[in-house]
């Protein structure tokens, strides 16, 4: 791949910058390009490493490089950004990632497929509207309370409160607020709707997803985990073993080690796939949470038992979500159902 020519592309909508070097460093061009000439340019050029930094827009150049005989490398702009030298300019940032590219240690990131992008589209689809529920249930709750109408926890008892306020009549409901409160209600029953009617389309996509069947077997992972993890494990190349898929989506102990003294902290608050590594915890506290009553079964039911004794409940679903993800991956990569150990009897 260091014999290529290198093409660093500095990704926008319209205007490109596009910095062409051999495979020394040695730039041959460093100029702003359309959409249609980029194209052109990737159609002639020999076979090259197409570099660029993870942003929107990158899996369509990347599936448009590779499908014209071109090497990819896509990397985070965290650490493209330690490369460039002098001011923010397009020029600059382009050079930046062609010098990157070649860096041995920068790992590249993980490039989709069509397929995948359309199932994390539903995914971040559903994610959207859940958090747009969440926003006008918070403030529909505030109006009802500045109103001494409080809200028990619930969506049928938020329900209740805002039918029973738009149907009474005598309250001190002015007729514009009365008409933006039901204006406002009828968003929120509408977007409950469609996040059941994505989550009844989510539970066809895995129940017909052999992957995501087979990910389902494991402690506390529903469709919704099962999807996330297919997408983010699904190209098992990308992760040389287990334990750096487990890093990469953040339910690893940050390391901070120096002088040969090794310092173990918390999992990272920010290097982290926040969407999936929530939802693995969710699903693990769920499991922990009821582990106590239930009769061990398992060497894994006899393990977390003791993590929860001894380290208590979060510690507990942290270390379940970090097991589930790398027993994930070695299903994944070998092509095989999840098969508990079972005590001897």
């Amino acid at each position: 791949m260091n014999h290529f020519n290198v093409i660093a592309i500095d990704l926008a909508k319209n205007s490109f910058q596009v910095c062409k070097t051999d495979h020394r460093g040695h730039v041959i061009f460093n100029r702003s390009m359309s959409r249609q000439k980029l194209k052109e340019l990737l159609i002639k050029e020999k076979q090259s490493l197409v570099a660029m930094e993870s942003c929107g827009g990158t899996h369509y150049w990347a599936q448009y490089a590779v499908k014209h005989g071109h090497k990819v490398k896509a990397m985070s702009a965290r650490h493209v950004k330690a490369f460039r030298q002098g001011q923010k300019t397009d020029a600059n940032d382009a050079l930046a990632i062609s010098i990157a590219c070649l860096q041995p240690n920068i790992k590249p990131c993980r490039l989709l497929k069509v397929e995948e992008q359309c199932e994390q589209g539903v995914m971040r689809i559903r994610e959207l509207l859940i958090e747009q529920r969440i926003q006008i249930s918070n403030q529909l709750q505030t109006l009802m309370l500045e109103f001494g109408l409080p809200v028990a926890k619930g969506d049928k008892a938020l329900r209740e409160t805002i039918s029973l306020a738009l149907e009474d009549a005598e309250n001190s409901f002015s007729f514009y607020f009365r008409f933006s409160l039901n204006q406002l209600y009828e968003r929120y029953k509408s977007l409950d709707d469609q996040v059941d009617e994505l989550q009844t389309q989510l539970n066809a996509m895995t129940k017909n997803d052999r992957i995501c069947k087979r990910l389902q077997a494991l402690e506390g992972v529903g469709p919704v985990c099962a999807m996330l993890l297919k997408i983010a494990l699904n190209q098992v190349g990308h992760f040389s073993k287990g334990r750096d898929a487990a890093a990469c989506i953040g339910v690893t102990p940050v390391q901070h080690s120096t002088g040969g003294k090794q310092k173990i902290g918390s999992i990272s608050k920010y290097s982290a796939h926040n969407t999936l590594r929530s939802a693995l915890y969710q699903g693990s506290l769920s499991v922990v949470s009821k582990i106590e009553k239930k009769e061990a079964h398992t060497h894994k039911d006899v393990w977390l038992k003791e993590l929860v004794a001894r380290r208590g409940m979060k510690r507990a679903a942290i270390a379940l979500a970090n097991k589930t993800v790398r027993t994930a991956f070695a299903l994944i990569a070998k092509d095989e159902n999840y098969q508990p150990q079972l005590l001897e009897a």
